[in-house]
């Protein structure tokens, strides 16, 4: 059985949106993209390597597919550029139409959780979340995710959307594991807690 890692930055006030550049997502007229860029170290280049080495396959909704699938294909110099390019990606989407342009893309059918929970009984490649705020929180609902590894910024934007939003479903979390970046960003590694209703 594989196991499903949640991998995000955060800013204090939980948004998601737009951590890497100004133009990644500009729904809701959100005005601060780019904001994670100021604040990557080595410490947080380092976290983010050692999840890619994980060897998993990539699951993304459709917005951050199709950001992605425009981005890092034409990123030569970047060291993630290789990795993102190369993995299985699984893509939910009930716009999307096959073939996926982005090689090693796999778009999922029908109910996205009731695909993901399929992907997780395959032995195989564990499956990491990026970005895909709408996607993690039907996995949330059905009780998917095993980890949640997150980048959280010492920013609060006011405005944008976030990871856990209004209406989200009642988790409760442990935390397993922390390190702090240079930069002030602090990456706690959360696992679903066993709690009695």
């Amino acid at each position: 059985m594989s196991s499903l890692t949640v991998f995000n930055h955060l800013t204090l006030d939980g948004v998601m949106q737009a951590p890497g550049r100004p133009d990644e997502d500009v729904r809701g007229g959100f005005e601060h993209g780019g904001w994670a860029s100021s604040r990557m170290d080595a410490v947080l280049g380092g976290v983010a390597a050692q999840e890619m080495a994980r060897g998993g396959a990539l699951l993304l909704g459709r917005r951050t597919y199709e950001d992605f699938a425009g981005f890092w294909p034409k990123q030569g110099d970047n060291p993630f550029t290789a990795a993102l390019n190369s993995a299985q990606k699984y893509v939910a989407s009930r716009t999307l139409e096959k073939p996926l342009s982005w090689s090693n893309s796999t778009l999922l059918e029908g109910d996205a959780a009731e695909a993901v929970a399929k992907l997780k009984e395959e032995p195989g490649q564990d499956l990491v979340v990026l970005g895909s705020g709408e996607l993690i929180q039907s996995l949330m609902r059905r009780d998917l995710v095993d980890r949640y590894v997150l980048m959280i910024h010492p920013l609060v934007l006011g405005a944008g959307r976030r990871l856990f939003s209004d209406g989200a479903s009642f988790t409760a979390l442990r935390l397993v594991d922390t390190k702090a970046s240079t930069t002030g960003v602090v990456i706690a590694t959360y696992q679903p807690a066993v709690t009695a209703s």
